[in-house]
């Protein structure tokens, strides 16, 4: 089995499972056989906080990653819910035996056409996942890479990944073995300097900790570099090339940086595709804005005529982003440019959705910040 750096023995159960899975041909992938065979695939640093929520800083080879199994569920939980085990008797079940690599391609369709919309360009995404599924790079998918492409497609941060895959505030996917997979390392896993085990986390006041924060962060033109990297982030998945996708828990947990102070998503559970987003919250019973929440981040209102959800999410994630990035940014910035930079973030955090014209607004304001940033540390050795 692949050895673990890290005590505990829940952390071990899910290579148990692949390499169960892997060795009886259910499923295959670019990961499994360093994972259950030659053992060149170390779990390190457990950075999971929940059974069911796996992640590892781990070594590939000569290569640090980061490794995820099976990090959510399916948007068709209860918002309010704990993420649940997951259910190991239907996974890995399609596609099934004797399924025709067309026939994959349907089944694939129809997954994007529900979870995206109808775009235009679906079959182009098709054939870009059956590229990635092919983790041998023979020419051919076998039944067991179908099915854990399958498994990981159910998964939004694998499809994300895909789908930005050139982008370079998304980590690279380094491989996969069922709903196992392995992405690039990011140095700093989070926008702050310091983590604390998550033990000592519970114990610690959330106004202190912000404060504590605010102390451990690089200097103000790294972090102004850092900020136009989640800006870049913004654009990537707002009007996409396949659709929108809503960012429903922007924290700082969430983001980090590697060594040139360059933005990387740590964690991409909760961006979800808006088509997705909106057909399952618009029909759920309310009886206030607070049962119409995502996440932490993505809220719609409730109409109290019908005591169900609207569809349409509130706030943009630029609002987001900038709300995110306001003590951020302003703490230690530069006199000369303090009034303005204030002025604009709050104008891009009372960015609405339903505002007219807010596309335009979006595009203006975030260029705007993304210009005053870069003016202010294009001359700068830490730019």
């Amino acid at each position: 089995m692949a050895r673990s750096l890290c005590p505990g023995a829940w952390l071990r159960k899910p290579y148990y499972l692949q390499c169960d899975k892997y060795k009886t041909g259910v499923i295959d992938g670019p990961a499994c056989n360093s994972l259950c065979v030659t053992e060149t695939l170390y779990f390190g640093k457990c950075l999971s906080t929940k059974p069911n929520n796996q992640m590892y800083l781990g070594i590939w080879g000569n290569l640090p990653g980061v490794v995820k199994c099976q990090m959510e569920q399916a948007l068709h939980l209860d918002f309010g819910t704990e993420l649940e085990p997951r259910k190991e008797i239907v996974l890995f079940d399609k596609p099934t035996r004797g399924t025709t690599v067309q026939k994959f391609k349907e089944m694939v369709y129809s997954l994007f056409k529900a979870k995206l919309g109808d775009q235009g360009n679906l079959s182009e995404l098709v054939n870009l996942i059956l590229t990635v599924a092919d983790g041998d790079k023979d020419g051919q998918v076998s039944l067991g890479e179908a099915k854990s492409a399958w498994a990981l497609l159910q998964l939004n941060e694998f499809l994300l990944m895909v789908i930005l895959q050139d982008k370079e505030h998304t980590p690279k996917l380094m491989g996969f073995c069922g709903d196992l997979y392995v992405m690039e390392s990011v140095e700093y896993t989070s926008l702050y300097g310091i983590s604390l085990p998550w033990v000592i986390e519970l114990f610690i006041p959330s106004g202190f900790r912000r404060s504590m924060d605010q102390l451990f962060t690089p200097s103000w033109p790294r972090k102004a570099k850092i900020a136009i990297g989640l800006l870049e982030f913004v654009e990537d998945v707002f009007h996409g090339p396949y659709g929108n996708f809503l960012m429903c828990d922007i924290s700082a947990k969430n983001l980090g940086y590697n060594d040139k102070y360059d933005l990387k998503m740590v964690d991409m559970r909760k961006i979800v595709p808006e088509t997705n987003l909106k057909e399952i919250i618009k029909d759920r019973h309310c009886e206030s804005d607070l049962d119409c929440v995502y996440g932490t981040d993505c809220r719609t209102s409730c109409d109290q005529s019908t005591m169900k959800c609207t569809s349409e999410v509130i706030q943009p994630n630029l609002a987001k982003a900038c709300q995110l990035l306001k003590d951020y940014l302003l703490r230690g910035a530069p006199s000369e440019i303090r009034e303005e930079l204030e002025k604009q973030l709050y104008s891009c955090i009372a960015l609405k959705v339903t505002a007219h014209q807010m596309e335009m607004e979006h595009s203006l304001i975030l260029n705007n910040l993304k210009t005053l940033l870069w003016k202010k540390i294009s001359y700068t050795n830490d730019s």
